[in-house]
């Protein structure tokens, strides 16, 4: 399903970093992380904390903080382990040493200010007796810290960050290209904008973000490139629905599902709804947009609202169709399939060491079922793109393969436009876009229902 995007500024910790406020941002930080450890996503766990009465800048330090202890976990929590005499049970707690090391190990130049204000987030948690625990770990660290990461890194999952599994996993699938896209996967993501052609060109947003002090540069098609992520506040026209914020990746859907006016489209597993926004700018059609999440849902229709356009919103189980079905087929299927989300991991690293290896086959069971049960209610000589934000081929090419052996009346179509075919050659049939500087990692197939 589609990613919220997430953006991140170093300018949010350089704002608390010597300052009484470090010591509040680790707490905030401490119990997200802790949530997380506990197998939370962090997406549910930040969600609680941006409804506290924080300030912002406060709040956005300390989920920096949380972003940068996650991405760093394969390191930092090996680290902690070798530190401590005995495991640590207590979430918080546990979560404050992981974002104070990490942290520590990020800005090693202003290592008095983070382990005295890591103290101090011991006591604000109320962990009195902790803080000799935390200054121990902190200086203990501090000066084991060369020895200890080069070590740690010495192994595959700490030069990598990401658990061995999934390197393995990569280096099958991806002889060639398994170390970069691992590589890839631990850096800050891109902040990309996709622009309402209803409202204005790629080329006039770019010089409009020219007016206003952000450098930016065009994709192509409606996409644009920030050069330094910003709150969505600072660009211009964003609340007035000219401008959202999307994955160049996430944008080949709606261009490649091939929508026409007038045409009954389902949008199926559409939350938060950048595809179905996207869909509905590029075509005047009749769109029903699906989710078996509630509260994911109504953002759906939060972000419609924001761009003036408007589209039947259903809660519902897109693996039983017949419960919201009117028994009209479509035309047109998009189906943002759940799945392991690997392609975008550099936005949500908490998924590396949440997920399972087992997860995996999970998800392609439910793949196979949305699949099935979304191929009945398409209508013949309908088109059907069968979407993903993942890498592993399990989730993804294999998927379609078994598809197609179970449906002789599909066919795969060729995806024109995506990056990494040259003039000449023949568009691919199906794509696996790898994460780069420029996109996150997806997965597009499209299919085509024949009449015969």
């Amino acid at each position: 399903m589609e990613a919220t995007p997430v953006t991140l500024s170093s300018a949010h910790l350089s704002t608390v970093s010597c300052g009484p406020s470090l010591a509040r941002a680790f707490v905030a930080a401490a119990e997200v992380i802790g949530r997380v450890s506990d197998g939370e996503s962090l997406n549910a766990a930040l969600g609680d904390l941006k409804r506290r009465p924080l300030a912002q800048t406060l709040a956005a330090a300390a989920q920096d903080l949380c972003y940068n202890a996650l991405r760093s976990y394969g390191v930092v929590d090996v680290a902690l382990e070798r530190l401590l005499q005995k495991p640590l049970t207590a979430s918080p707690l546990r979560g404050l040493l992981l974002a104070a090391l990490a942290e520590l190990a990020a800005r090693p130049q202003s290592a008095h200010a983070v382990v005295h204000q890591a103290v101090e987030a011991a006591a604000l948690l109320g962990h009195w007796r902790a803080k000799g625990l935390v200054n121990a770990i902190m200086r203990n660290f501090q000066r084991r810290m060369h020895e200890l990461l080069a070590e740690i890194e010495a192994t595959e999952p700490g030069r990598y960050r990401h658990p061995q599994w999934w390197i393995d996993a990569l280096r099958v699938a991806y002889p060639l290209e398994w170390e970069g896209v691992l590589l890839e996967s631990n850096r800050h993501p891109p902040m990309v904008l996709r622009v309402n052609r209803r409202r204005l060109s790629a080329k006039a947003y770019v010089e409009k973000l020219d007016r206003a002090g952000i450098p930016a540069r065009a994709l192509g098609g409606d996409a644009v490139l920030l050069e330094t992520p910003c709150r969505v506040e600072r660009l211009p026209g964003f609340a007035a629905g000219e401008v959202s914020i999307q994955d160049a990746g996430a944008q080949r859907a709606a261009l490649l599902l091939d929508v026409r006016d007038g045409m009954r489209v389902l949008d199926a597993c559409a939350a938060p709804g950048g595809k179905t926004g996207h869909l509905l700018e590029l075509a005047d059609c009749e769109l029903l947009a699906v989710d078996a999440d509630g509260a994911r849902a109504r953002r759906i229709a939060e972000n419609l609202s924001r761009l003036k356009l408007s589209a039947k919103v259903v809660v519902g189980d897109c693996r039983d169709p017949e419960g919201f079905w009117e028994g009209r087929p479509f035309d047109r299927i998009l189906l943002d399939a759940p799945c392991s989300a690997s392609g975008v991991v550099r936005r949500h690293p908490d998924i590396k060491w949440l997920r399972r290896k087992t997860d995996v086959s999970e998800f392609g069971r439910t793949q196979a079922e949305l699949l099935d049960a979304l191929w009945r209610v398409l209508a013949a000589d309908g088109k059907l793109l069968y979407a993903t934000c993942s890498v592993f081929p399990e989730e993804n090419g294999l998927q379609v393969r078994n598809f197609l052996l179970r449906h002789s009346e599909a066919e795969t179509l060729p995806l024109p436009g995506l990056a990494g075919w040259g003039e000449g050659v023949p568009p691919p049939c199906q794509g696996q876009i790898l994460p780069s500087a420029d996109s996150d990692g997806f997965f597009y197939a499209l299919l085509k229902k024949t009449s015969a």
